[in-house]
């Protein structure tokens, strides 16, 4: 049975281990309350996940240490689980999604651990370890149904009370539940008072929709860009731990997360992952009733990799407005195409691709198309471009926040 006892002895036992990461204040998150960010994203591993793993495997007896270990992770608990290990001298297998970015893969195999990718997501790998483990006696170090690693990850809790002792909220990444149940479960204990407030990308609501129902529930599928927390089936632990001391889940779009990403990289200056981020998410787009409050947004992962970056920024660019195409049907005669960038320009937008096309079938025999993509501050610059087209005499066709550049 989780007791806070236990929760304070993880704490002590991984004193030495991890780094209590720092509480950032990020006054333009949102204006309305005074958010605070617990930077996890700069922990050893990257992630809060060594904090559970680390003293699970401290915990276990030396019989078990001697059949090795084996778990399976989206990449951030294989990272822990690797290094927690290596550091007691225990072998480990650990069963990775073959979607999962290639730096967690590296960096877990850096950490020395033997890793076997298994074509699905989290679900399918925590399948085929169970298989494994079966065969082979291996001690299973669960990502998040364990009373060990929810008081590992608990540590958190603890340490934002010892830091931000007047806190009345904190917005937690909810995957599992291992992370949320945790921290949940130690705040509650010792500030009743505090709200805890959940959040889960809509492509992977297991949690949100079980707790909706009351029940704990499977989803057939999951898709979003948080591939940290696109878990089907929450734990029975976590489960009940949400049930008991979580005060709301929510849910955001993976338009959402990439915002709060290119938020985080812009204003703060810092990495996070989709699964970071979603905290940071919920505040930006006011999911949560967090006005006039003191608020931590807990930051939980930063291993994001560096190709997924790329496409996490542009699509944030394109949610916040700050990138966007206009295609203008034009009579095709010299001058048409200065004209229109004169236009954008003197409104100030910034024209970065230009697209030329004369194949139209539904198009007036002069006619051509011109599809412009720009650099633009926000959605109301955006539309006051396109106002000023229109006042000028010229047809949109299309207007879109996305652009896929031409091979």
């Amino acid at each position: 049975m989780l007791t806070l006892d236990k929760v304070y002895h993880a704490a002590f036992v991984l004193r030495d281990v991890i780094r209590q990461t720092d509480l950032i204040h990020a006054p333009c998150i949102h204006p309305d309350s005074e958010v605070y960010l617990k930077t996890e994203n700069l922990q050893v591993t990257g992630s809060f996940k060594v904090r559970g793993a680390y003293y699970k495997i401290s915990q276990l007896s030396d019989e078990e240490k001697q059949k090795g270990v084996i778990a399976c992770s989206a990449g951030n608990h294989a990272q822990g689980v690797a290094l927690a290990a290596a550091k007691n001298g225990i072998p480990s297998l650990i069963c990775i999604p073959d979607c999962a970015p290639i730096s967690k893969v590296e960096a877990t195999k850096r950490y020395g651990a033997q890793v076997e990718l298994v074509n699905g997501v989290y679900d399918d790998a925590y399948q085929r370890a169970c298989e494994i483990q079966a065969q082979k006696g291996s001690t299973f170090i669960h990502p998040f149904d364990d009373e060990d690693v929810i008081a590992g990850q608990g540590s958190i809790g603890l340490e934002l009370l010892d830091q931000l002792p007047d806190l009345d909220a904190v917005i937690v990444p909810v995957g599992g539940g291992g992370l949320i149940g945790g921290i949940a479960f130690a705040i509650k204990s010792l500030n009743p008072n505090c709200k805890v407030y959940g959040v889960q990308a809509t492509g992977a609501s297991s949690m949100a929709d079980s707790i909706a129902h009351h029940e704990r529930l499977t989803l057939s599928s999951v898709s979003t860009i948080a591939d940290g927390i696109a878990v089907k089936q929450p734990g029975q632990l976590t489960y009940e731990l949400c049930e008991k001391y979580v005060d709301e889940i929510v849910t955001v779009t993976d338009d959402e997360i990439s915002t709060a990403i290119l938020t985080l990289i812009e204003q703060q200056k810092l990495i996070a992952e989709g699964a970071g981020a979603v905290s940071v998410a919920a505040a930006l787009f006011n999911k949560v009733d967090i006005k006039g409050k003191k608020v931590v947004c807990l930051v939980s992962g930063g291993n994001i990799d560096v190709t997924i970056l790329s496409r996490v920024i542009t699509r944030g660019l394109l949610k916040a407005g700050r990138s966007a195409d206009i295609t203008v049907e034009l009579m095709d005669k010299p001058g048409q195409m200065r004209d229109v960038s004169a236009i954008v320009a003197e409104h100030g937008g910034n024209v970065v691709a230009v697209h030329h096309d004369r194949s139209g079938e539904n198009t007036h025999i002069d006619a051509c198309y011109l599809r412009l993509v720009m650099e633009t501050k926000d959605h109301a610059h955006i539309e006051e471009i396109r106002s000023a087209l229109v006042e000028h005499g010229y047809k949109i066709v299309n207007m879109a926040c996305s652009y896929q550049p031409s091979v």
